[in-house]
C-alpha cells in the first residue's frame, strides 16, 4: 500500500557545487520525516551530483537528470507532475533549511487552512545577521522585489500576507500548483514565482509569510545576482509578468508610471554599467509580448478576484521598492489547533 505523503520537496540544480550537499544535509535533519525529495539536475558540468552522492542521506531521493538546462520553471514543473505529496515544497540548491522548517510551514497551514501558498523567512547564508527575503512584494505599477533583502535580521516582519512566495523556499498546495499549470516555462528563470503568485491571486488565492519557517540562502550564489544573465532575464520577465496578468483598468492607469520607472532603470544602468543587459532584456520582453497579449482574454475569463483586494495586496509606495522593504499585511488565523506531526 502506498504511503500518503504531506510534502514533496523539489531541488532544481544547475552547477550547484558543494551548496547542493549542504541543502540535502539540511533536509536530513528535519524534525518531520513525512516527505519525498526530487533533485532535478539541469545538465550540470561541475560535478554537483558527486557531492549529492557523497552526502548519503537517510531518505530516498529521486534523481531526474536532464540532458539540457530546462531552466527553473520547467524543471520544477517536471518534478511536480511526479510528486505525490499534498504540498509542493521548493528549496534552492544554494539554501539550507532549519531543522523545523517543514514543521513550522505545516503548523501555518493549520492556523490558516484556506491558504494555499506559503513563504519562508530567508536569512543570508553567509551573513546570518542579514535578511535574504521575507516573501516577494509587488509594486502596483509592475515591479517585484524580495521583501527585506539586505536588511538586518532584527527587522524580520511578523506573520502576515505577502504578495507571493520566493521560489527559493516556497510551499504551495500541489493540486493548486498543477491547476494553475505550474510555472510559465517561457520565463526559464527569474520572476516565474511572482508570475505564478499573481495568477493565483487573480483566482482568489493568498500567500502567507511564515517568519519561524527559516532557510538560509546564498541569494543567487550560483548564477550571480547582478550577472548579465540575471539582469536580462529579470528585466524581460518583469515586463511579461506585468502585461500578462494586470487587469486592463489597472494596466491603463499604471502603464505611464511603469514606462517612467523603466526609463529611470535604464538611466541608472548607464551609471552602474548595467545599461547593456537591461536594454537587451527590455527588447526581448517587448519582442515576446505577442503571445501574452493574446492570452489576456483567457486570463480575464479566469479571474475570480475583484480589483480592490488585488490592489490591497500590492505595494503602492515606490520607496518600498527602492529600499527593498518587506510588504506584509496582518491577517488573523482562523484556527489555533496545532497537530503535531512526525
Amino acid at each position: 500500500m502506498a504511503t500518503h505523503l504531506r510534502f514533496s520537496i523539489v531541488i532544481v540544480n544547475y552547477n550547484g557545487g558543494a551548496y547542493l550537499k549542504r541543502a540535502i544535509d539540511s533536509l536530513a535533519k528535519q524534525t518531520v520525516r513525512d516527505f519525498e525529495v526530487f533533485v532535478v539536475d539541469n545538465a550540470s558540468t561541475d560535478g554537483s551530483m558527486d557531492f549529492l552522492f557523497d552526502s548519503a542521506p537517510h531518505f530516498p531521493i529521486e534523481l531526474l537528470p536532464q540532458t539540457e538546462n530546462l531552466g527553473f520553471a520547467a524543471a520544477n514543473n517536471l518534478a511536480a507532475k511526479r510528486a505525490k505529496g499534498d504540498w509542493l515544497v521548493l528549496l534552492n540548491p544554494d539554501a539550507e533549511a532549519a531543522p523545523d522548517w517543514l514543521e513550522k510551514l505545516y503548523h501555518a497551514t493549520q492556523r490558516h487552512p484556506g491558504v494555499k501558498s506559503f513563504a519562508s523567512a530567508q536569512y543570508d547564508l553567509h551573513q546570518p545577521g542579514l535578511l535574504d527575503g521575507a516573501g516577494d512584494a509587488y509594486l502596483g505599477i509592475g515591479f517585484a522585489w524580495r521583501g527585506g533583502f539586505g536588511h538586518p535580521a532584527s527587522t524580520l516582519p511578523p506573520e502576515g500576507e505577502c504578495f507571493s512566495p520566493c521560489g527559493a523556499g516556497a510551499m504551495i498546495d500541489r493540486a493548486c500548483f498543477l491547476a494553475h499549470d505550474g510555472f510559465d516555462e517561457r520565463f526559464f528563470c527569474y520572476c516565474e514565482d511572482v508570475d505564478l503568485g499573481y495568477r493565483m491571486r487573480l483566482s482568489g488565492e493568498r500567500c502567507l509569510f511564515v517568519p519561524d519557517a527559516v532557510i538560509h540562502h546564498a541569494g543567487s550564489g550560483i548564477t550571480g545576482r547582478a550577472s548579465r544573465f540575471a539582469i536580462i532575464h529579470g528585466t524581460r520577465n518583469r515586463l511579461w509578468t506585468y502585461v500578462k496578468n494586470t487587469p486592463l483598468r489597472l494596466l491603463i492607469l499604471t502603464a505611464p508610471l511603469h514606462i517612467l520607472l523603466t526609463l529611470l532603470f535604464l538611466v541608472r544602468g548607464l551609471m552602474t554599467g548595467r545599461f547593456g543587459p537591461t536594454w537587451e532584456g527590455l527588447k526581448l520582453g517587448l519582442k515576446g509580448l505577442g503571445p501574452f497579449l493574446a492570452e489576456r482574454k483567457q486570463r480575464r475569463a479566469e479571474r475570480k478576484i475583484a480589483l480592490r483586494p488585488l490592489i490591497q495586496a500590492m505595494s503602492w509606495n515606490p520607496l518600498q521598492l527602492a529600499r527593498r522593504l518587506p510588504h506584509i499585511r496582518t491577517i488573523e488565523p482562523t484556527t489555533q489547533k496545532i497537530e503535531h506531526i512526525k
